[in-house]
């Protein structure tokens, strides 16, 4: 596949046919991984311990890698660990914050933002049994868009899922909403796509990232398909 392999292509020199397509392939993929984490997250609420059988999910072990590459690079730019952190479209299955929570922030409280009612309420089936973790888990039925100031500077780091603004201008609204909304020297990090793997996920530029310090850019090249982008505001 040409997704999982390391490519240097530009796709913001490709001609308007071929971006159009692209822009559909996102779509069409953003909706594919919606249906995939509903499906499978209603498999893993059947089981009485969900969370003891988080690697049924097929690409469970790409988000072992992922979570371990924020992590480690999160860790490299704040001390003491995070207190509150918010992960906006965190979706049925949040993985992110359920890895991170459980391996690497065993004391932070993760605020989970999503549109979608039914995609929260299965998500949180997850993690009611683990009294602990439901403890540090907290969802919200909302758009980004509508969560003011006085919520999101409580959160020391935001994370933005990669489907979230799927259109560069939808992403460039959330970003700026972000800019305008958090703290002073709150941590952002961000999913982007590199080469050929921005066939199936949102690019993130620099010049998206406008009052925001750029700290760390990088791009696997191995099957974790997403960019990682850390900028602090």
């Amino acid at each position: 596949m040409a997704s999982s392999s390391p490519s240097s292509i530009d796709v913001s020199s490709l001609c308007s046919s071929i971006q159009t397509m692209r822009s559909n392939l996102i779509k069409l993929c953003g909706e594919a991984e919606s249906l995939l984490e509903h499906h499978y997250s209603t498999i893993l609420s059947s089981h009485q311990n969900p969370l003891d059988h988080l690697s049924l999910f097929p690409y469970y072990s790409n988000y072992l890698k992922l979570t371990h590459l924020e992590f480690s690079i999160l860790n490299h730019h704040i001390t003491p660990p995070p207190s509150k952190v918010a992960f906006v479209g965190s979706g049925a299955l949040p993985f992110s914050s359920i890895i991170m929570a459980l391996k690497y922030l065993p004391k932070t409280e993760f605020h989970n933002f999503d549109l979608d009612p039914s995609a929260n309420a299965k998500a949180s089936m997850l993690v009611a049994g683990d009294v602990e973790l439901s403890r540090r888990m907290v969802f919200h039925t909302t758009d980004i868009m509508e969560v003011g100031s006085e919520e999101l500077r409580e959160f020391e780091v935001v994370f933005l899922a990669a489907l979230v603004g799927m259109e560069r201008e939808e992403k460039a609204k959330v970003i700026e909403h972000l800019r305008k909304n958090m703290r002073g020297g709150a941590l952002l990090m961000l999913r982007s796509a590199y080469g050929a793997r921005a066939f199936l996920y949102p690019v993130v530029e620099a010049c998206d990232l406008r009052g925001f310090e750029i700290l760390t850019v990088f791009h696997p090249t191995d099957e974790v398909i997403n960019s990682i982008v850390l900028a602090r505001l």
